[in-house]
Formats: structure tokens, C-alpha cells, sequence
């Protein structure tokens, strides 16, 4: 026969009449008899308070009692949950001074940069690396490097911009409609102004060669800015929406970086800036690629918050 401890027994006529504590109540305070049964009932409830463990554990720590056996656990217990909250916000606080960072350091490089530009209209290393890139004999590069500029060039930009958001809302992607024409058409807004404020010159036929002649200011270039405003912005929603391992996926990402990549080898190519236009351009464009891509992740999450508080209201 078992038997139970005086305190245990006193404390076990104190809990609650749950089902698990009536079974332990009866079958360990029952006289039995026969030595076999007594051996069944203890493997029964042995099973019993295995699976009941959890909820028998959260009975005792919660319990009024005099004695201190249970404070250290209690104290454990309480902490737990400030453990699990506490490492989040920790991670998310590295990630927001990363970031922080990261927008310092782009800004001053511009910043200077932009500086230099407004009273240069050129630097010597600008001369040496279009002409390097100018001398080279490769075939078919003219018509590549000409291709690479045309979604670029005068009205394409918006067409394809506006034709991209009516696509999103078409597929009721309202977050990335919105996001897009912040990310294009913000970053255009943002070119025109920095090109009145440095009013840089374009490189001139006397220096290096120049395919088509440009009236307008130099510093920095529109055709980077937009290709990494808009092709970065498909990128990173490709990356973000489409199925991993998908051929689909892949073949988007590659489609929608290959353009941000050649754009700057092309307008330099083609004598329509200077490297450090097209660095400027890269520099400022992906500043504010990085922002826009941030208010969409907040828009994304306040569309899923109010979704999901309208199907709790719903279903209550």
C-alpha cells in the first residue's frame, strides 16, 4: 500500500476539486488490498499526473502557503516571461542602430560628395574612368549599353511606373501600388530638386565623347535614380512575396537587378555623366529605396493588424 506524508496529505485535502487531484485523492488514500491492484493504480496514476503535470505544477506555485519551499520557483517562473519579451526588443534595437548607422554613413558620403560636385564639373579620376570605359573595343557593347538607357529615357519612366501600380491594384496589392509610386516617384521629385540645388554640367565633347547632347544639370543622374527607385523596389517585393526556389522568383530578381546594375556603366558610357553622378545617384537613390521600403513594411503591418482585428470582431 502507499501511503502520503501528513503534509502531503493536508495539502492535497486543500486543492481544488480538479479531476486529476480527485484520482490522486482517492486512489493514494484508499486502502487496498491486494498488492497487484495496488501496483496498476499506481502506473495509472503515474500516466495521470505525466500528462497532468503542467497544470498540477501551476496549482502548487500559485497555492497560499506559509512555508518558502516554493519561492525560488515562483521566482523563476515570474522572470520567464520578461526573458522572453526583453530578447526582441534587444534584437530589434540592433537592428533599428544598424540601420541608423547605415543612413548616417550614406548621408554624409553624399553630403560630401554633393559638395564637391557643386563646385567641380569634374574630377580627374571622373576623366580617367570614362575614357578607360569609352576605349574599350567590344562587340555589340554601343548597342547594350544604348538599350540599358531606354527605360529611362524622357516619358518611360512614368509610363512604366503607372502602368506597374494599376498592375497592383489589379491584383488588389494596394501597400505595394502605394509604396512604388512613394519609391519612383518621391525618388524623381528628390532628383530634380538636388539637380537645381548642384547644377552640375554635363560632360562636354571636348573631353570625352558624347553620344547625344543633354541640356539639362548633370549631378545626380535621373536614370540611376529612377532604375534603383523602381527596379529596386520590384526586387526587393519579388524577394519578398514570390515563393522561395521558385524559377519565377529567381528569374524576377535577376530581371529586376541586371538593370540597376548596367545603368551606371551605361550613362558613362554613353557620355551622359560623370562617375560620380552616377555614385551620387546610387548613394541618394538608395537612401530613399531604404525609406520607402520601410514606411511599406509599416503599411504591410497596419493592413495585417487591421485584417486580423476585423476577423477577431467578426468571429466574436
Amino acid at each position: 500500500m502507499l501511503n502520503l506524508s501528513g503534509r502531503t496529505r493536508t495539502f492535497a485535502s486543500r486543492l481544488p476539486a480538479l479531476p486529476v487531484v480527485v484520482y490522486v485523492r482517492e486512489k493514494f488514500e484508499g486502502n487496498y488490498k491486494a498488492r497487484g491492484q495496488a501496483h496498476a493504480i499506481t502506473a495509472r496514476v503515474g500516466l495521470t499526473l505525466k500528462h497532468g503535470a503542467g497544470r498540477l505544477g501551476h496549482l502548487i506555485m500559485n497555492r497560499d502557503t506559509d512555508g518558502d519551499d516554493h519561492a525560488p520557483l515562483e521566482t523563476h517562473q515570474r522572470q520567464a516571461p520578461a526573458e522572453r519579451v526583453t530578447v526582441p526588443r534587444q534584437a530589434a534595437t540592433r537592428r533599428l542602430m544598424r540601420a541608423e548607422i547605415f543612413y548616417a554613413a550614406g548621408l554624409i558620403a553624399f553630403a560630401l560628395l554633393a559638395a564637391f560636385a557643386r563646385f567641380n564639373s569634374y574630377f580627374g579620376w571622373d576623366l580617367r574612368a570614362t575614357r578607360a570605359l569609352q576605349s574599350l573595343d567590344v562587340p555589340g557593347l554601343f548597342d547594350l549599353m544604348r538599350v540599358a538607357s531606354v527605360p529611362g529615357n524622357r516619358w518611360i519612366p512614368h509610363a512604366l511606373t503607372a502602368v506597374t501600380a494599376l498592375l497592383f491594384l489589379a491584383f488588389r496589392r494596394r501597400s505595394e501600388a502605394a509604396a512604388l509610386l512613394l519609391s519612383a516617384g518621391g525618388g524623381a521629385i528628390v532628383n530634380t530638386l538636388l539637380k537645381i540645388l548642384i547644377a552640375r554640367p554635363r560632360p562636354t565633347a571636348e573631353l570625352v565623347t558624347v553620344f547625344r547632347e543633354l541640356g539639362t544639370r548633370s549631378f545626380p543622374s535621373g536614370h540611376v535614380t529612377f532604375y534603383v527607385c523602381y527596379f529596386g523596389f520590384l526586387f526587393f517585393v519579388a524577394y519578398a512575396l514570390l515563393p522561395r526556389g521558385s524559377r519565377l522568383r529567381r528569374a524576377v530578381l535577376v530581371a529586376a537587378a541586371l538593370p540597376v546594375v548596367l545603368i551606371g556603366f551605361s550613362r558613362v558610357y554613353l557620355g551622359a555623366h560623370w562617375p560620380s553622378d552616377t555614385l551620387g545617384a546610387y548613394l541618394v537613390s538608395g537612401l530613399w529605396l531604404a525609406f520607402s521600403l520601410d514606411v511599406y513594411r509599416r503599411w504591410k503591418q497596419r493592413a495585417t493588424f487591421h485584417a486580423t482585428a476585423a476577423g477577431a470582431a467578426i468571429e466574436g
